[in-house]
């Protein structure tokens, strides 16, 4: 059984605007989703999420906003499930509930 993961609520934000389908977004319409105050951190976060193999990216390094602006994302189909069941940790405690049904 892999290990569970356990993203913060930026990350879980960042996750669903790229969403967990494999399809790809660019940079420039995940920008325009995002106030910009939050820039700085929305790459950080990115960033992050790159490094432990979530988000995959036609870059390798995003240092500024610019980068990220042309380059395009999606998320990783391995870790699909997974992060899902991070984002709607309610839904997963539904499964696990209907699971123990009765026996007889």
């Amino acid at each position: 059984m892999e290990p569970e993961i356990k993203p913060s609520g930026g990350e879980i934000s960042v996750l669903k605007l790229i969403g967990t389908s494999g399809a790809p977004i660019f940079g420039r319409l995940l920008l325009d989703k995002i106030d910009d105050a939050e820039n700085t951190e929305f790459v950080e976060t990115l960033n992050d999420l790159i490094a432990m193999n979530y988000v995959i990216a036609n870059r390798v390094g995003l240092p500024s906003v610019e980068d990220v602006e042309k380059s395009f994302f999606r998320g990783n189909p391995t870790h699909s499930r997974d992060v899902r069941g991070a984002m709607n940790p309610g839904k997963k405690r539904e499964e696990q509930r209907r699971g123990r049904g009765r026996r007889g």
